[in-house]
């Protein structure tokens, strides 16, 4: 697809010029020629061609060639009206003549020849129209009509408007919203640098050259999507305005850049024999997935600025210069069009800004077309033939054309991620269901069962009572009978009728017998039915006795699981709390040690201070640290057993005390753990030492900034509060004073209480306490003291707000060395700052610092502090009153 640059003016300039379209399905060859009945004339070339018919001459990549002439402007018309023109076309013939004199002329044939009266609408329809990947450009001299051909917006006149609005009203109709995008970019390659006209701030752009494919991208360029055409005019217009020209004596707009745009169009694809359905019912079941394609495609518009001899322009100074790099870059253009022409082996296309940029229109993948605009002016005869000879060239240079398409894998893992839910949710959908099924089954298949035996055993019941029925019933009759018939015979005929009687007793014994055995299988086949019945009844109580046994046994193995779990558990802390109570007391022991050993040698510090004993062995705290873990020390802070938490604590405390293991316990989340400890604890043990790790976290300027992140000054201050312990106050002393020393948390102490939480905490009396709190007053001093030097603090002393002076001014001459020498660097320091004299006067501390200037028994401090009440008018004209020396 394409893009275009934008002109400044809507009329055609003079003189010849040229541009290019990269079109599509484009095949024609040109010739130069002379008719045979002109006297003199020559035919160069011959071969017929056209835009509309790429395929005539079989060079499907061969560059489009199409020359327009230019009308007369007003100038012309009076400086040439003596002459007749030097240029005469043939449309119909698709042939050009420039007449050398009156009676010889050379004659040359191009892909489609342009009239001064064809529309605009003709030249884009017959040029750019037929192109799908182009590159197109306008070369020529300077007023030839390059922009008004390509980039005329036609404001005031719809039918006048360019090839570039044109071919994206076009393309903006043949996109789809829901599968294609279109974005654009607006350059102008000036004195050899690349310029982003909707940026004017990008002024410099560099060009970058894929290795493998060695297609040309400018990543820094602005590329701005496309939704309508308004839009599009509308940056054209900004890109416009932002366009270097200049007024020549040949054009009073003449272009000074080379404008480039660019229009860049991807459409999703889908390949359709990537897709395999087999139907099955009513769904259908992907056995491959979607592999999306990306197909790209890109309109490149190019308004060269006008060729131009300085001596007919009468360029000057820094337009000189200007038509030098013009001139130069449309040269290295001409010297790569004659080596593809000539098919030479090198094609020197690295000798200019613009030859790399139209890299892939000469000899590239793009189909290129090239509009060369003419002048009929015959005092420019040599520029219009030069033009026209640059465009013969061009026309023997051709392109391999390729589409470009890629796969668009975010988007086919988008799609297969949504396929893998669906599937995981139908696998679930589809296990519960059989889940279902086979528990319904099961209820069914018992209640099938157990209707079965209620049934059989109804049956049974039933007919052992019908049988036994029969019997009774039988025998009754039976009985009966025999008495009628002793009744109906008497006596008499007793003997007569023996033999008779013989017969029929046979006869009913014999019915006797047949039921009697009938009732014996009846029987018979009711034991049979009672003991399957038994036999069904065993077999579902072994069933549901192994069932109840496995689940029991099952539920057995659980319990013990998890008193062995429970056990583990237990061992794993007492064998943490063992190692860290041997660790803390090797390291205890080591300090003592070492404190013994700097003792007796006198020499301070020493080696054995190192993390690091003697023999080249780690410390205790460090072979913990290796041997357990951070983590997991960090994990053993929550424990339930309170001793477990205790000695994790102590040594996690142990391990913030050197530097190199402070990071990793802060990234691990250690300092966050301490501050909950503070926060959810009311042990004094543990609150004590988890304030002593986190005064050694404090010691880190960053982690000072996650302490007063995290809420650790208001822990803190609580803690100062409610704890009485003097190792707590110390620790928490310590923690607060290291945080006084960082400028940024200044108010944030004196907004959350720290400067109050330290004057509070010399309620315990104890020294190492009233040691930290005046060491962390001289920190707060030190960086007022500092803001007020850099001008960064206008106010009075925050510590003189929080009633601070007093407890300073009472403790400046403390027995204990250490307080007093913090205390005395913090007058000192408050000193420094004109607006709290007043104060300071008031509250006694003139004489303070006037004694420290005579006595204190360090030379640094005393000169600071004279330095102090010189450099102070205050304290002067107080001492002046006051006559001290």
């Amino acid at each position: 697809m394409a893009s275009s640059a934008a002109s400044r003016n809507g009329a055609p300039r003079g003189g010849g010029g040229a541009r290019s379209l990269a079109g599509g399905n484009l095949r024609s060859s040109s010739y130069k020629s002379r008719p045979s009945q002109l006297p003199g004339s020559t035919l160069r070339r011959s071969s017929t061609g056209s835009f509309a018919a790429a395929g005539d001459d079989g060079v499907p990549g061969r560059v489009r060639v199409a020359v327009r002439l230019r009308p007369r402007n007003a100038e012309e018309m009076v400086a040439d009206a003596d002459f007749a023109d030097c240029v005469e076309v043939q449309p119909e013939l698709k042939r050009l003549k420039l007449r050398k004199n009156n009676w010889d002329s050379d004659t040359y044939e191009f892909d489609e020849v342009l009239t001064e009266f064809a529309s605009q609408k003709r030249v884009y329809e017959v040029v750019a129209k037929p192109v799908v990947e182009v590159s197109s450009r306008a070369y020529g001299q300077t007023g030839t009509g390059k922009t008004f051909t390509v980039g005329h917006l036609g404001d005031g006149d719809t039918a006048s408007r360019g090839i570039m609005v044109r071919a994206m009203e076009d393309i903006l109709a043949d996109v789809a919203p829901e599968t294609d995008s279109v974005s654009v970019s607006y350059l102008q390659l000036y004195m050899e640098a690349i310029q982003d006209l909707l940026d004017p701030t990008n002024d410099n752009i560099s060009i970058v050259e894929d290795p493998k494919t060695g297609d040309v991208s400018l990543p820094g360029a602005t590329l701005l999507e496309i939704r309508d055409q308004q839009s599009f005019v509308e940056l054209l217009s900004i890109g416009e305005a932002h366009r270097i020209a200049a007024n020549t004596k040949l054009n009073t707009e003449s272009s000074r850049s080379h404008a480039i745009l660019m229009v860049h169009v991807k459409r999703s694809v889908v390949s359709q024999d990537d897709t395999l359905s087999i139907e099955n019912g009513n769904s259908s079941h992907f056995v491959k997935p979607l592999r999306p394609l990306i197909r790209k495609s890109k309109l490149v518009l190019v308004d060269l600025a006008g060729s131009e001899r300085v001596h007919k322009s009468g360029s000057e100074g820094h337009m000189l210069e200007e038509a030098k790099s013009i001139n130069l870059s449309l040269s290295a253009l001409g010297k790569c069009i004659n080596a593809l022409a000539e098919n030479c082996a090198h094609v020197p296309v690295r000798d200019s800004k613009l030859t790399r940029l139209l890299k892939d229109s000469f000899g590239g993948t793009a189909r290129t077309s090239l509009i060369v605009t003419i002048g009929p002016s015959p005092r420019h005869r040599g520029e219009t033939a030069s033009t026209i000879q640059f465009g013969q060239r061009a026309m023997k240079v051709e392109n391999m054309l390729k589409i470009k398409e890629e796969f668009d894998y975010k988007s086919l893992s988008r799609k297969l991620e949504i396929q893998v839910d669906k599937l995981i949710a139908e696998n679930e959908r589809q296990q519960k269901a059989y889940e279902y099924e086979l528990e319904r089954m099961n209820q069914e298949a018992q209640n099938r069962i157990a209707e079965v035996e209620r049934n059989f055993a109804e049956a049974l019941e039933k007919e052992r009572l019908k049988c036994q029925m029969e019997y009774m019933e039988s025998v009754k009759k039976l009985e009966e009978k025999m008495l009628t018939n002793q009744r109906k015979h008497g006596s008499d005929g007793i003997i007569r009728n023996e033999c008779n009687g013989e017969d029929q007793v046979v006869s009913v014994s014999d019915e006797v017998a047949e039921v009697r055995k009938l009732l014996q299988n009846e029987t018979q086949r009711r034991k049979a039915s009672e003991e399957e019945v038994n036999k069904l009844n065993t077999r579902m109580g072994q069933l549901m006795q192994s069932e109840a046994g496995g689940d029991g046994e099952i539920l057995r193995i659980h319990q013990l699981l998890e008193v062995e779990t429970q056990k583990k558990k237990k061992l794993e802390e007492e064998v943490m709390i063992l190692k860290s109570q041997l660790l803390q007391l090797s390291y205890e022991a080591d300090q003592s040690r070492r404190y013994m050993e700097r003792v007796g040698s006198g020499n301070g510090l020493n080696g054995t201070d190192s993390p690091s004993v003697n023999n080249g062995e780690k410390a205790p705290v460090g072979t913990l640290f290796e041997q357990v873990g951070l983590h997991q020390i960090l994990s053993y802070l929550e424990s339930e057993d309170a001793n477990v938490q205790i000695h994790a604590v102590k040594v996690l405390a142990n391990l913030a005390a050197e530097e190199a293991n402070q990071e990793k316990i802060v990234e691990a989340g250690g300092l966050t753990s301490l501050l909950m400890l503070l926060r959810k604890f009311e042990d004094e043990t543990v609150r004590r030492v988890a304030a002593g790790a986190i005064a050694n976290l404090a010691m880190n300027e960053t982690n000072q900034e996650l302490i007063m992140t995290q809420g650790g000054i208001t822990l803190l201050t609580m803690t100062a509060a409610d704890a009485e312990d003097p190792q707590t106050l110390r620790m928490v002393a310590g923690a607060i004073a290291n945080l006084c020393g960082n400028d940024k948390l200044q108010m944030k102490l004196k907004s959350e209480g720290g400067i109050k939480a330290l004057l509070g905490m010399v309620r315990c009396g104890h020294a190492d306490v009233l040691s930290q709190v005046a060491r962390g007053i001289a920190n707060f001093a030190k960086c007022e003291s500092r803001a007020a030097t850099q001008g960064t603090k206008n106010g009075r002393s925050l510590l003189i707000d929080d009633g601070a002076l007093p407890w300073i001014v009472q403790n400046a001459n403390n027995e204990a060395a250490p307080i007093r020498r913090h205390i005395e660097l913090a007058l000192c320091h408050l000193a420094q700052h004109e607006v709290n004299a007043k104060e300071m006067i008031s509250g006694g501390a003139l004489w303070e610092l006037v004694r420290i200037s005579h006595d204190c028994s360090r030379e640094d401090i005393r000169s600071l502090a004279r330095r102090t009440l010189n450099s102070s008018p205050t304290f002067r004209s107080e001492m002046r009153r006051l006559r001290i020396d």
